[in-house]
């Protein structure tokens, strides 16, 4: 069998403009689920297997640059370029908090506990905010040496990891003291931060290299140049065998982790890949590009791969299957993914 078979994904309609953010929930009692960020302003949240549409967020008026889902998948969380960082309830879709901010944001995170949200943008200022007391003034961390680009948490809440757009590097802020206290040096900028679900691994992708890093004690592992300078990178999360990446040559390429052999080149996207993530338990891995498609690709047989091409096409006439139509019964996610071209700000 080649081992280079291409396979054929799961074509997820519904945006308008380039998608820039993909974030997977954990796996829970009603399955794991997939949210989107768009320059469309619409974030989207999906069933995580199929790439099924369950509904849209709506309430930015500006480019949305980072989404997440809190670990139970029962809250959203999206940044964007109006200047805000909005709290969304996953099941209605009901806007919970919007917190201000002076100028755009580009990343948010969800801390483990679901108690805290990070955020981090063209201000150079890491803020918590409390989510039990979201009307409390945020905890602002030392000022990052540049616009924060990616931001997460790891070790329990202790510590946090971003990045930044314009300088190298990636800086680790230690959560009491508020403090820088280690940065792990890069060539480019940092475009990509991920700790695997293990937690032993951080994988960055800067210019056109991905690194690992002991996520505990923060040493170099390794690193593998690439053949295009690479936007994003993730970690299988399973096994840690095999890593995926996927930036300026439109594909979307799987290597092996041991040795950086190259396992498989997908093509599909026609346009630069902004954005790439494993599922949470590897049997697929979804990517997120310039031409405003998101697809999902399958790494392990399932009961979708009968052999026949799947296209799940998302749009005005789509509806969510029977079990998620009762689950978000009467809420106010709007049921129509063909979307306006909305007025769009800080793009660049």
């Amino acid at each position: 069998m080649d081992r280079k078979k291409v396979a054929t994904p799961l074509v997820c309609h519904g945006h308008s403009r380039p998608v820039v953010d993909l974030f997977y929930s954990p796996v829970t009692p009603d399955g794991f689920f997939l949210i989107s960020a768009s320059k469309d302003s619409t974030p989207m949240l999906r069933n995580g297997e199929t790439g099924d549409w369950i509904g849209t967020f709506e309430g930015h008026k500006g480019a949305v640059w980072s989404c997440c889902l809190d670990t139970n998948a029962l809250r959203a969380a999206t940044g964007s370029a109006d200047f805000s960082a909005k709290v969304w309830d996953a099941i209605t879709g009901d806007e919970l908090h919007s917190f201000e901010h002076k100028h755009i944001v580009r990343a948010c995170a969800f801390s483990e506990d679901t108690h805290l949200l990070l955020t981090g943008g063209l201000e150079k200022v890491l803020r918590i905010y409390d989510l039990n007391h979201p009307d409390a003034p945020p905890r602002e961390l030392d000022k990052s040496p540049g616009s924060v680009r990616t931001v997460t948490w790891l070790h329990s809440d202790q510590t946090i990891l971003g990045t930044c757009t314009d300088i190298g590097g990636v800086r680790l802020w230690d959560v009491r003291s508020g403090k820088i206290v280690q940065t792990l040096e890069t060539n480019s900028s940092v475009t990509s931060a991920e700790v695997s679900r293990d937690g032993r691994y951080i994988t960055t992708a800067d210019g056109t290299s991905i690194k690992f890093w002991d996520a505990n004690n923060f040493s170099f592992v390794k690193s593998y140049e690439m053949p295009c300078i690479v936007e994003s990178a993730s970690l299988e999360p399973k096994y840690g065998d095999k890593f995926i990446a996927g930036g300026e040559d439109m594909w979307v390429r799987v290597f092996d982790f041991h040795t950086g052999e190259e396992i498989a080149c997908n093509k599909g996207h026609h346009g630069p890949v902004h954005c790439i993530r494993f599922s949470p338990g590897g049997e697929s891995y979804a990517s997120g590009s310039e031409d405003g498609t998101i697809r999902i690709w399958q790494t392990v047989p399932s009961a979708l791969d009968n052999g026949v091409a799947h296209t799940a096409r998302i749009n005005a006439d789509t509806k969510p299957d029977a079990e998620i139509a009762q689950k978000i019964e009467g809420s106010h996610i709007t049921e129509d993914a063909n979307l306006e071209k909305k007025e769009e700000t800080g793009n660049t």
